[in-house]
């Protein structure tokens, strides 16, 4: 199944039907009066977390959906039938966000959670509900409202206690092959993860977490290079980073600069997800020897100023993962104890966790803005870049676009 991560729908809930203007007519019933019912409201559109879906495919090409609209009201005070609701089920993870104003809806994070979309029409009256003392034979009648419209944008983000983090062919998808049960790709060109890939570790008694294959991060993309932004923003909900450094880069490359790219990526998308936890993982430490291992190590901690924990691993060896992978498994757990038993605590999570949501939605937002005047002719490369930045050796430099 392809994965789909963001798709643009129109959603149209039914109008409500209309109230019928009636009287009774029966034999030897020569004022039988007013008899004309309402009409029914019109069907409504929700959104619920399907427990089978696991992305937005379906609704790739079918992009309309209209909910039935209530029937008319008849005589003899029937009342028209209320329109049958529209249920589109989605991933867990799903955000959904009204495409004209930007405004979020919702977020669907819970199994079975429902969210209403667009509101049916509600129904007309008959002229029977203008029947009064005054007013014997009424032939008022009001027609349903329409159904709300709503042009929609669905973004999916994978939910996982842990995401990778690293550069393409740094071992990321050997390593969830190792730990859990998940087979995603694994080839010596870089870019072979192109979907996020989910996978289950289970540490014993009971006690697992969920894995996210990343696809990797290269040098610019937060701008939109490489995968670009796309999957940059599955990192956001997730609760610990493991940033994956090739020990023995083929091209030779320092992995000191590794680390820095990613780090400079990750701050650019969103300054707050680099105060996310984040540990460190070597791999590849099975084509060193032991003592240029402890050298890398110190060499990397010492020109990084790094504090926090560092594991060097070998994936594809399965030397060092199960321990890594019990370490993981024991901070989720004291950070579910603590997010309980510290409520400062738990507030400050919370706020992280926002503030990362609504600056990578913000770049992203920028980034999508930018594309559109590029394509208008109203921004061009080289505008594009330091445009707010002062020249030392001149006048400020303002552009008019």
């Amino acid at each position: 199944m392809k994965f789909v991560d963001e798709v643009s729908i129109t959603v149209k809930a039914g109008d409500g039907g209309n109230g019928c203007m009636s009287f009774r007519r029966e034999k030897f019933i020569p004022k039988g009066g007013p008899d004309g019912g309402d009409g029914g409201d019109g069907g409504s559109i929700y959104l619920e977390v399907a427990d089978n879906y696991n992305t937005l495919v379906d609704y790739r090409y079918t992009r309309r959906f209209n909910a039935k609209r209530g029937e008319n009201g008849s005589g003899k005070d029937c009342t028209g039938s209320k329109g049958e609701d529209m249920i589109l089920p989605v991933p867990i993870g799903t955000t959904v966000i009204d495409a004209g104003t930007q405004e979020i809806i919702g977020d669907l994070t819970e199994p079975g959670q429902r969210l209403l979309v667009a509101q049916g029409g509600f129904h007309g009256l008959g002229n029977t509900r203008y029947k009064s003392s005054v007013n014997r034979a009424p032939r008022q009648t009001s027609n349903g409202s329409l159904g709300e419209q709503r042009d929609l944008k669905l973004e999916l983000k994978v939910l996982a206690d842990v995401g990778l983090l690293g550069l393409p062919n740094a071992g990321k998808s050997t390593f969830i092959r190792a730990v859990s049960a998940a087979k995603p790709k694994v080839a010596d060109y870089p870019f072979t993860t192109m979907v996020p890939n989910l996978g289950v570790v289970d540490v014993g008694q009971l006690r697992s977490f969920v894995i996210a294959d990343i696809p990797g991060v290269i040098a610019g993309a937060a701008e939109g290079a490489g995968l670009g932004t796309r999957f940059l923003k599955h990192l956001s909900r997730t609760r610990l980073l493991l940033h994956l450094v090739d020990m023995v880069p083929p091209d030779g490359s320092d992995p000191v600069e590794a680390i820095e790219t990613i780090i400079h990526e990750l701050g650019k998308f969103s300054p707050a997800l680099t105060l996310r936890e984040r540990w460190l993982v070597l791999n590849k430490c099975d084509q060193l020897l032991e003592d240029e291992q402890q050298a890398m190590l110190d060499d990397v901690v010492e020109r990084l100023e790094w504090e926090g924990p560092v594991f060097v691993i070998s994936a594809s060896e399965h030397q060092g993962t199960e321990e890594l992978a019990k370490a993981v498994m024991n901070w989720l757990d004291e950070r579910k104890l603590r997010m309980l038993d510290d409520e400062e605590y738990a507030a400050e999570v919370t706020e992280l966790d926002q503030r990362i949501e609504e600056e990578a939605r913000a770049h992203i937002q920028e980034l999508d803005d930018r594309k559109a005047l590029r394509k208008q002719g109203l921004l061009n490369d080289d505008e594009d870049e330091d445009d707010d930045e002062d020249d030392e050796d001149g006048p400020e430099i303002i552009y008019v676009h």
